[in-house]
């Protein structure tokens, strides 16, 4: 048995609910939606990023030492990793 799951969803959950979108919108203006939602998104990533670039000048300009930063972000990264090894081994046990 396969099991799907994304943000919680499982995959049931995810099919009734693309059921439900498609009887309140129709098929016909799901793509539409979806380019929506897609140029939405995109602009909140730029906005997101413009303003870690201006905080990013800011300090520099200040002569805040912002590297720091850096090295914190690595470490998430590492501490991200070694959970999702060790939930992935669990999740293939069940």
């Amino acid at each position: 048995m396969i099991h799907t799951h994304f943000l919680f969803i499982s995959g049931t959950e995810i099919t009734f609910i693309l059921f439900i979108v498609i009887l309140v919108f129709g098929a016909d203006k799901i793509p539409g939606i979806a380019k929506g939602m897609g140029k939405g998104m995109r602009t909140l990533k730029d906005a997101t990023n413009d303003i870690k670039g201006e905080i990013q000048k800011s300090a520099d300009k200040n002569g805040i030492d912002t590297s720091i930063t850096k090295d914190v972000k690595e470490e998430l990264d590492k501490v991200k990793e070694e959970v999702k090894d060790l939930t992935g081994s669990v999740r293939r046990n069940f």
